[in-house]
């Protein structure tokens, strides 16, 4: 292969009980990418539509996450393999590889919209690379330098984000360093629905207004809120897994900076939802819900309220998506 065309999936972080360590990938929403081989070594971004993105590698995650690949690659014979080194340290490393690779992004997830934007960018330039390379990694190994872009981004290398746009379903990040990810299968008849109200809010300016200390009593609900997700998710408990959507800590603050946040949430109740919450920083929402037709009754009922306001928004429906970043065509 020489070239590449990919689907990079929207994602839903946190699921309102688990900041930083929790994430789904969504089935409908997503980011297009093509990347190809080129004669010109190191990694260029020549084309970005729909986004105004900077094209400098440097300034760009994409660009960011694919050197900090490439530098943990070294060529043996007609074969490249992973060689070990400090992401945070070792950042003159010299790359390895006697060609080059180029990127063009296709947006349709908008920056600062709380469904993984960036994190579309940094997990398809390290997966299509890695595709061209022969998978010296694999998928899980990935994330490790997908989050560098998330640095990039937010100023914290979080893996809520990138871990299900790389490995689909739904994931928990148990350590992040060293790196500790399991993948979760989602119910069968589990849905999602996510609103997006057209305003931008930047990872950075939603981190910055959390508190660093909680209250132990705070923390008890939170973590029995983890462990109830989690296991609701492996015993396909949908009452579990609704009972388990509740935020003591974070969602109080972030979700002064959301317009109409209490009336959607409580709307995406009243219409069936299991639970409801931030998605990511936000200013994205998502619902989860049993079956299609409760998640489109949700959306529709999202929908009225931002209309009555007269905000502007964009709506999804999804299935959880069970793959993660996916190839289109070579």
């Amino acid at each position: 292969m020489t070239e590449i065309k990919l689907f990079c999936p929207a994602t839903i972080a946190n699921l309102s009980c688990g900041f930083d360590v929790l994430g789904l990938c969504l089935d409908t929403a997503g980011d297009e990418m093509i990347i190809r081989k080129s004669n010109i070594k190191g990694v260029r971004i020549t084309k970005i539509v729909g986004a105004d993105l900077p094209l400098e590698t440097e300034n760009n995650v994409a660009g960011v996450a694919a050197l900090a690949m490439l530098k943990s690659i070294k060529k043996a014979g007609n074969k490249y393999i992973p060689i070990d080194y400090d992401i945070d340290f070792d950042i003159d490393i010299a790359i390895d590889i006697d060609f080059g690779f180029e990127i063009e992004i296709y947006k349709n997830i908008k920056a600062g919209s709380g469904i993984g934007s960036s994190a579309a960018s940094s997990a398809g330039a390290v997966f299509g690379i890695n595709e061209l390379l022969g998978k010296p990694f694999t998928r899980k190994e990935l994330v490790k330098f997908a989050m560098q872009g998330e640095k990039l981004a937010s100023g914290n290398a979080h893996a809520d984000n990138v871990a299900p746009c790389l490995l689909g379903g739904f994931t928990l990040v148990r350590c992040s360093n060293p790196l500790d990810i399991v993948k979760i299968d989602s119910p069968s008849e589990l849905y999602a629905t996510v609103v997006h109200p057209q305003i931008e809010l930047k990872t950075s300016d939603a981190r910055s207004v959390l508190k660093q200390t909680v209250s132990l009593k705070s923390a008890i609900t939170q973590w029995g809120n983890v462990g109830g997700l989690v296991a609701g998710l492996y015993t396909n408990d949908y009452d579990l897994i609704g009972r388990s959507l509740h935020d003591e800590i974070i969602e109080p603050v972030r979700s002064m900076l959301i317009p109409g946040f209490d009336l959607i949430k409580k709307t995406a109740y009243e219409n069936g939802a299991l639970g409801s919450g931030i998605s990511g920083s936000g200013p994205s929402i998502f619902a989860l819900s049993k079956g299609k037709e409760t998640a489109e009754k949700i959306a529709k009922a999202m929908s009225a309220v931002y209309d009555e306001i007269n905000l502007p928004y964009e709506i999804h429906v999804s299935k959880v998506n069970p793959d993660g970043v996916s190839i289109i065509a070579t």
